[in-house]
């Protein structure tokens, strides 16, 4: 699975290179649509793998601490690594609470500090590659569960077909739980953030 989506991604970045007209064809609209079909597949085949209410039984109650652990872990993470970089932790905090939603914590965190917009871009990009390369690596050495969290916010989307691929029906609902939450707590969470850290 990992050689599989590490040759997808070198093929992808190889063709766009080489050929920069094909982003007519391979415009939002085809994502758009391919990561529609991917998640109408999981979403069938979670409804064929049994009762819905059994696979949410059989969670365990850590699962539904999923996205806090998650949230708590980036954040204090990026906090921590942040001097290496000549960075303030409070300010690589605040680039880690985008939780790998790019788009979303550049946009909010440019108007407050163009520096750090860009670092939130360059960061969340660099999380949601490496989660779709590293989860089932994860999945195998350390278990179903961690394997949600590289994924971060994405694990509700772009990283879900993924974490499906290498866990079980179980994962793929909390993966989906963990990352609805995280991605509603990001425009909640990063304005204010901003407010208190960048003011």
């Amino acid at each position: 699975m990992t050689l599989l989506i590490l040759i997808s991604l070198a093929a992808g970045l190889t063709a766009g290179y080489v050929n920069p007209a094909l982003e007519n064809i391979f415009g939002a609209g085809l994502i758009n649509s391919a990561l529609a079909l991917l998640l109408f597949v999981i979403g069938f085949t979670l409804a064929q793998s049994g009762s819905m209410r059994q696979s949410v039984k059989r969670l365990p109650a850590i699962a539904w601490a999923l996205p806090f652990l998650i949230a708590f872990g980036s954040v204090a993470a990026a906090a921590a690594i942040s001097p290496f970089l000549n960075l303030k932790p409070l300010s690589g905090a605040l680039v880690g609470a985008g939780f790998g939603w790019y788009s979303l914590a550049a946009v909010i965190i440019a108007p407050y500090d163009l520096t750090l917009g860009a670092l939130a871009l360059l960061t969340n990009v660099f999380r949601e590659v490496l989660a779709l390369i590293l989860t089932p690596f994860v999945a195998r050495k350390l278990g179903y569960l961690p394997a949600v969290a590289p994924g971060g916010a994405t694990a509700m989307d772009v990283t879900l077909p993924v974490i499906s691929k290498a866990t079980d029906p179980e994962t793929t609902l909390a993966a989906l739980f963990s990352g609805t939450v995280l991605s509603s707590a990001i425009p909640l969470l990063l304005p204010l953030l901003c407010r208190l850290l960048l003011r």
